[in-house]
C-alpha cells in the first residue's frame, strides 16, 4: 500500500474533526495502540488511570459540551472496569462513543490472548447500539452511525469494537452529515396540558434533567411565572433545571410513592417536564399521584412515557415543548403561592455536612459549578447549597458510585470559564480516587471537597428502612485523603473544626490548579 492512501485511522480522525470531537479519553492497551500512530497535533489525549475514571471524565465532558465524547478503552477487562460508569452514562443520557480494541482478525478463530468474546454483547443493555464492523473499511461508517445514535434523544453511550489491524487498512473518506434531533411533541397533548394549567386552581410543575439537557431553563422560568405554579424537582434528577432561590421553587421530590403524593397534595394539575414524576427507591403501596389531580408528562425519553404509571404523556424536546405550552396558555389571574421558608442559619456549633454545605454556598465564586456524589448529604444539600444558575449542577442519575470525582474533571475540562467544585463523600471518593492524578497533570483550577464522616452514611439511613440496628462493613476508619491527594500531585488541607473551614475553602477556591479540602464532619 502506498503511503498516500487513506487509512481507517485517517478517515476516523477526519470524521471526528468534522463532528467537533478533538479530545479522546482513554487508558492505553495493546490492542488500541495503532489508533494513535501519528496522532494529529490538533487532537488531545486525556489519560485516566483506570477505565471507570476514563468514562466518568468523558461523561462530565460530554454533558458540559453537549457533544458526544470519544472514549477508548481496552478489550474485555478494560471495558469491564468501565461498565459501572457506562451504566451511569446510560442513566444520565450522556452521549458517548466508546471504542475498545479487539485482537487481529486473522487470529480470532484461535481465541487469542486479550481478545473480546462476543464483544458487542458485553456492554449491553447499557449502550444504545453496539457493533464490531464486518470489514476494516466499514469502521469509519460504523463510528459515524455510532455518533448519530449517541446524539439522538434519548442520548446515551454506544460501543464499537475495532480489531487491532483495522486501523492501518485502506478506507474511503466519510463525510459527517447533519441529522436533526429536535422532536416536537403531540400538539393535542400540549394544548390540553396548557388548557389544564390555565384553568387550574393550584398548578405544580415538576422539572427534571431533560430541561437542562435541552437548554430550557429560561422557558421553564417563564412557564412557572406565567401560571404562578409551584416548581418541584423530579426524584433523583441528575441536573439542575430551575433556580433554587426563585420564589416559586418548592423543593425536591423524594423517590417514594408516599412522599411524592404527600408533597404534591393539593395541586389539581401537575405537569412533569423532562423527568420522571414517579421514580421510586423503596417498595411501597398506595396511589402514584394525589387523588383528583390531572397529570401531564413532557419527556425526552419514550421509555419514560411508557412506564410512567399515571398521566398523559408526549415525547418532545423540552425547549420546544415548554415554548408550545406557553403559546397555548391563556391568561391567568391566580395569586402566587407562598414562597418556601429558608432553612435556619447555622453557626457551626455542630460541625455537620449542613454547615459545610452552607459555607460552600457562601464562599463559592460567582458562576461556580457543583458536581456532587455524596448520597447521604443530598437532602442537606437541597437546603443549604442552592443551585441558582443554568448548568450549575451535575450528579449521578444511576445511584452507582465512582462517577462524581472523574465527572468533575470532565466538566472542568469543558468549562475553563467556571470554578468546578466537586463535593464528594469519603466512601464515594475511594471508587475513583485515581482521577486526582489526571486533574494534577492537567493543572485544572478546580476544588475537591471530601466530606469525611468515616463511614458509608447512606447505609445507616437504609438500615432503618430494613429494621436493622446497624449495617455490616460500613465503617471507613483510617483513610488519609490529604496524603492520597498529595501522592497524586494535588495540594490538600485537612479541616477538623468549623473555625478552620472558611479559610481553607477560600484558599482552595482561589487556587490556580487543583486542590483538595478534606473536611472531617460529625
Amino acid at each position: 500500500m502506498s503511503d498516500d492512501r487513506l487509512t481507517v485511522r485517517d478517515a476516523t480522525f477526519a470524521l471526528l474533526r468534522e463532528l467537533g470531537i478533538t479530545t479522546i479519553f482513554g487508558n492505553p492497551g495493546s490492542t488500541e495502540l495503532p489508533l494513535f500512530r501519528a496522532f494529529p497535533d490538533d487532537f488531545r489525549y486525556i489519560v485516566g488511570l483506570q477505565e471507570s475514571v476514563v468514562v466518568g471524565m468523558a461523561d462530565g465532558f460530554a454533558q458540559a459540551t453537549r457533544n458526544a465524547a470519544f472514549v477508548n478503552v481496552h478489550a474485555s477487562a478494560g471495558l469491564g472496569h468501565a461498565l459501572g460508569n457506562v451504566f451511569t452514562a446510560f442513566r444520565n443520557q450522556t452521549p458517548l462513543v466508546i471504542t475498545a480494541g479487539q485482537q487481529a482478525r486473522s487470529i480470532l478463530p484461535y481465541e487469542p490472548f486479550l481478545y473480546a468474546q462476543q464483544a458487542t454483547e458485553f456492554p449491553r443493555p447499557f449502550v444504545k447500539w453496539a457493533i464490531e464492523p464486518a470489514r476494516a473499511e466499514d469502521v469509519p461508517a460504523a463510528l459515524a452511525r455510532a455518533y448519530y445514535v449517541a446524539m439522538q434523544p434519548p442520548c446515551g453511550p454506544v460501543f464499537v469494537s475495532v480489531p487491532v489491524d483495522d486501523w492501518d487498512r485502506p478506507a474511503e473518506p466519510i463525510a459527517a452529515r447533519r441529522i436533526g434531533t429536535v422532536i416536537r411533541g403531540d400538539v393535542e397533548v400540549l394544548s390540553a396540558a396548557a388548557q389544564a394549567l390555565t384553568q387550574a386552581r393550584h398548578p405544580a410543575l415538576v422539572v427534571g434533567a431533560g430541561v437542562a439537557r435541552d437548554q430550557a431553563w429560561d422557558e421553564a422560568i417563564r412557564l412557572a411565572e406565567h401560571h404562578r405554579a409551584r416548581v418541584f424537582v423530579s426524584p433523583m434528577s441528575g441536573r439542575n433545571s430551575f433556580p433554587e432561590d426563585h420564589p416559586l421553587f418548592a423543593g425536591f421530590l423524594t423517590a417514594g410513592r408516599g412522599p411524592i403524593v404527600r408533597d404534591l397534595a393539593g395541586h389539581d394539575v401537575i405537569v412533569a417536564l423532562g423527568g420522571p414524576l414517579s421514580l421510586y427507591h423503596t417498595e411501597a403501596a398506595g396511589p402514584h399521584t394525589p387523588a383528583g389531580s390531572a397529570v401531564f408528562l413532557l419527556v425526552d425519553d419514550p421509555a419514560l412515557a411508557h412506564w410512567a404509571p399515571a398521566g398523559t404523556a408526549t415525547v418532545t424536546n423540552l425547549k420546544s415543548g415548554i415554548a408550545d405550552l406557553l403559546a397555548f396558555s391563556g391568561e391567568v389571574s391566580r395569586r402566587a403561592p407562598t414562597p418556601k421558608a429558608p432553612p435556619p442559619v447555622l453557626d457551626g456549633t455542630e460541625f455537620t455536612d449542613s454547615y459545610l454545605l452552607q459555607q460552600i454556598a457562601r464562599l463559592r465564586p460567582a458562576g461556580a459549578v457543583i458536581v456532587e456524589e455524596a448520597p447521604s448529604s443530598r437532602p442537606t444539600m437541597h437546603d443549604y447549597l442552592p443551585i441558582t444558575i443554568p448548568d450549575g449542577f451535575y450528579t449521578c442519575a444511576s445511584g452507582g458510585l465512582g462517577h462524581g470525582l472523574p465527572a468533575a474533571i470532565g466538566v472542568a475540562l469543558a468549562r475553563p470559564d467556571a470554578r468546578v467544585i466537586a463535593y464528594i463523600g469519603d466512601g464515594s471518593a475511594m471508587y475513583a480516587i485515581q482521577g486526582l492524578w489526571t486533574a494534577a497533570q492537567l493543572g485544572l483550577p478546580m476544588t475537591f471537597v471530601v466530606a469525611n464522616n468515616r463511614r458509608y452514611e447512606a447505609m445507616y439511613h437504609f438500615a432503618g428502612v430494613f429494621e436493622m440496628e446497624a449495617p455490616i462493613g460500613c465503617t471507613l476508619p483510617g483513610i488519609d485523603f490529604c496524603a492520597i491527594a498529595q501522592g497524586h500531585g494535588v495540594p490538600a488541607t485537612r479541616v477538623t473544626a468549623a473555625s478552620e473551614l472558611d479559610a481553607a475553602l477560600t484558599s482552595a477556591f482561589a487556587s490556580t490548579g487543583p486542590s483538595l479540602v478534606e473536611v472531617v464532619i460529625a
